[in-house]
């Protein structure tokens, strides 16, 4: 059977067990990989190429960057018939010429359980609200961000305490394997596609670094701990500890009785008040020194705590 003539377009670590499924399935014919310029990266700012390209390089395919593929008229007419288009973290939005390029369609990898967490961080916002399914959806793509009918979808547990690192590295090998699953129904003609339910859509919009600021009078316990879940690696989560950074890396509930952001040292421990209950803060680190228990660093603090 002849095969089928195929873009790749990505941009981060996250796709790269995609694009290799899809370079060795025996069916798919890489004619680009295509991702964003080369940035300054590092404490030298030397140029690098996304994770993406840096691939493409190492396993000798062809690949093509910018900043907007829509207004490449002159590498898109050079292409040849192209049949199918993968896009997986591309940070570009395809408009129309793009997506009627291939002849069997634009595909989408997401990993969320759409219409569930459409948008630019699914996996963070599944751990927020303590979600204890995700997934991931291939979806044929439209004009309309992530809303195009799904292809293929694999959900997946989240286990109790998992992290968003943890879970973003199983779902980049979920991906792949989804991705097969994908190629060798469209090979066969035996696709079923599903439209979203657009009543259930919700949304995962980019977060900011100051989301991971906790305001402990603010939040319940259980919404600090998600958080912790959420943003670790990126941004975490942190406090202020007499004016100074104070990152939390682990949390534990506390029986101790506080009022709602009243921080108490007197167990030798760091304990804070939650809107319903306490938490330990249990490993820190404050600006300027190392990462710690929070044992070890009440032992050099000497004035009164106060906690922001």
């Amino acid at each position: 059977m002849k095969k089928l003539k195929t873009i790749f377009m990505g941009t981060p670590d996250i796709a790269l067990d995609s694009l290799s499924a899809l370079m060795n399935h025996p069916q798919i014919e890489i004619v680009s990989v295509i991702s964003m310029p080369d940035r300054p990266a590092g404490r030298g700012h030397q140029l690098t190429s996304p994770e993406v390209i840096q691939f493409a390089k190492n396993h000798s395919l062809p690949y093509f960057q910018t900043t907007n593929i829509n207004q490449e008229n002159e590498f898109l007419e050079k292409l040849p018939e192209i049949d199918l288009i993968i896009v997986f973290a591309f940070a570009q939005f395809l408009g129309k010429k793009i997506l009627q390029l291939p002849k069997l369609g634009c595909f989408n990898i997401h990993t969320s359980l759409l219409p569930k967490y459409r948008g630019a961080a699914p996996i963070q916002y599944a751990l927020l609200n303590d979600d204890k399914t995700t997934g991931v959806s291939i979806q044929k793509m439209v004009k309309k961000m992530d809303a195009g009918d799904i292809a293929h979808q694999t959900e997946v547990s989240i286990m109790a305490n998992e992290k968003a690192g943890q879970l973003y590295q199983k779902l980049k090998t979920v991906a792949a394997t989804t991705l097969t699953e994908l190629l060798d129904l469209l090979v066969a003609g035996k696709v079923q596609y599903q439209i979203q339910d657009e009543s259930q859509v919700s949304f995962a919009p980019t977060l900011s670094k100051d989301a991971g600021h906790i305001h402990f009078a603010e939040a319940t316990a259980k919404e600090i701990i998600c958080r912790l879940r959420a943003f670790d690696p990126w941004p975490g989560i942190y406090c202020f500890l007499n004016q100074k950074r104070l990152k939390i890396l682990e949390l534990e509930p506390s029986a101790q009785s506080l009022k709602p952001g009243v921080a108490d040292i007197t167990s030798g421990k760091l304990i804070i008040g939650t809107k319903n209950g306490s938490l330990r803060l249990k490993q820190i680190q404050l600006e300027g020194k190392k990462a710690c228990e929070d044992i070890d660093l009440l032992n050099g603090i000497r004035e009164k705590l106060i906690i922001t």
